[in-house]
């Protein structure tokens, strides 16, 4: 059986079009010199599907507004103005149309016109059945050994590219393009020459641009994840690490145990102990000043709970998820890695989930549970090959998502300038091709096509988000409409 659904998953990849980073037509002597990033769409053989009015090839809009003071430079990183580096050209898509060339349609959209609505609901991994568990399992390993036919990772540097004259492009799998585009957003910037490089800076971490960013990258992956496997119906799944004592998705069933003979492996029960990671070697790149080639650079490690305690004593708990949520400024300050009383920082992990103190000497929520695996996950810039990684951040989005409703905060109060490179509103996120700002991923996932499993059930909702406490509530009334929740609690002291 599973070899007729590998012989179909195959034929579905070699022919659904995919639209992430670089896309092939793009990556082309002719397409770089050009600076032009405007397929045609197959449907009526025009750029961007313009003769059936899906798009057109227009300019690209720089960003305008300044950025903090954190990156010192201009014009040494391929990142910046994003992607003006490599293109100045490129699909804008019209109505519910997306994609490189116009030919996808936008999220929370499917049909032959873009204008049927799909509706997703994301479930906890352990309210999976077993059937489910194990055909999650197998899509993420078809992912990883099915070459990717629709696009490439770029392996230099734009001037080491002489200009676009010598493309450097490598082959991946259609997993390990998300690999790369974690470590590509993430890298530290090369300044010319081994070792010279600088290492703050990150277009979609340490900033506001933390949360959109990743679930922009999440939704790209699920939507490929369908495409290759067929399965339409697909929707990930996530793990809820609340006052968790262990790694409990770390079974062979899941994510994989650890090996009986060395406690850095996975079980050789896991499928996941084959899995060879790519792009996990920073220090090696930064030393020699060159980007990740993607070739395979040894066994997926983990070792949860063997990190350093001092630096994250234990999984978070319940209430500081509560507390965090309880932050009603989205960002704060500079936007960074200091900012106090920070949503975006203190659920990133920097800010003290008891206090809201940035620059927290102990690392928290997000963060804690990257360094609690104490492998590759601990590694920012490789940390996508663990498929942890994935598990973990749809969660992260349930409870950014959670925030957002409840404050229903407006496009404006996301950052227009000032936040760090790569962070501001109107930047385009790096390195997405289609292009996307910012400020689009600063709103309810409901806009997006999906929904958590979790915000369905309006008391589960508001004890996940720290609004109804049980100690305390005596009578509580609760009003759902047009996505507003809106409740009146009467609180009995004890």
């Amino acid at each position: 059986m599973w070899s007729l659904f590998l012989i179909i998953a195959t034929f579905v990849v070699c022919f659904a079009p995919s639209f992430q980073q670089f896309p092939r037509r793009c990556a082309t002597r002719e397409a770089l010199l050009s600076k032009e990033c405007c397929p045609s769409w197959d449907g009526d053989g025009s750029a961007c599907g313009a003769s059936s009015g899906r798009g057109f090839c227009q300019d690209v809009q720089a960003p305008t507004q300044p950025d903090g003071p954190q990156y010192p430079f201009s014009g040494v990183d391929d990142r910046e103005k994003w992607p003006l580096v490599f293109y100045n050209r490129t699909c804008q898509c019209a109505g519910n149309y997306m994609g490189s060339n116009c030919g996808d349609c936008k999220f929370g959209f499917y049909g032959a016109n873009c204008n049927e609505r799909r509706e997703s609901v994301r479930r906890n991994v352990f309210h999976l059945s077993r059937a489910e568990m194990s055909q999650y399992i197998s899509y993420l390993n078809l992912a990883k050994n099915t070459m990717s036919t629709d696009y490439v990772v770029v392996t230099g540097t734009y001037e080491e590219m002489e200009n676009g004259s010598n493309p450097m492009f490598a082959n991946v799998s259609v997993y390990d393009v998300y690999v790369w585009m974690h470590y590509y957003v993430s890298r530290d910037a090369l300044l010319g020459g081994p070792g010279n490089v600088w290492t703050n800076v990150d277009f979609a971490h340490w900033a506001p641009g933390f949360l959109p960013w990743h679930r922009l990258y999440l939704l790209h992956w699920e939507n490929d994840i369908r495409k290759l496997t067929g399965d339409m119906s697909f929707v990930m799944p996530y793990w809820d690490w609340r006052d968790a004592g262990d790694c409990d998705v770390c079974t062979d069933e899941l994510m994989g145990a650890r090996s009986p003979g060395d406690p850095d492996l996975l079980s050789p029960g896991s499928v996941f102990s084959s899995w060879k990671v790519i792009c996990s070697q920073p220090g090696a790149y930064n030393e020699r000043g060159v980007l990740c080639d993607a070739s395979q650079e040894g066994p997926l490690r983990r070792n949860p709970g063997n990190h350093n305690r001092n630096q994250v004593p234990r999984l978070p708990s319940s209430a500081e998820v509560a507390f965090t949520l309880g932050l009603r400024d989205y960002d704060t300050g500079p936007m960074d890695r200091t900012a106090n009383m920070s949503f975006r920082n203190t659920m990133e992990g920097f800010g003290d989930p008891s206090t809201g103190r940035g620059s927290s000497t102990r690392m928290g929520m997000h963060a804690a549970i990257h360094v609690f695996m104490n492998g590759t996950m601990s590694s920012v810039q490789g940390s996508a090959n663990d498929p942890i990684f994935l598990l973990h951040h749809a969660y992260i989005d349930s409870l950014y998502e959670q925030w957002l409703r409840v404050n229903q905060p407006s496009p404006s109060e996301y950052p227009d300038s000032g936040a760090p490179i790569g962070h501001n509103g109107d930047y385009n996120m790096v390195p997405f091709l289609p292009l996307y700002k910012n400020r689009e991923f600063f709103l309810s996932s409901k806009e997006l096509g999906y929904e958590y499993s979790s915000l369905q059930d309006s008391s589960e909702y508001l004890l996940a988000s720290g609004v109804l406490n049980p100690r305390n509530v005596f009578y509580m009334r609760f009003i759902y409409q047009k996505h507003l929740f809106r409740y009146e609690c009467l609180l009995i002291p004890f």
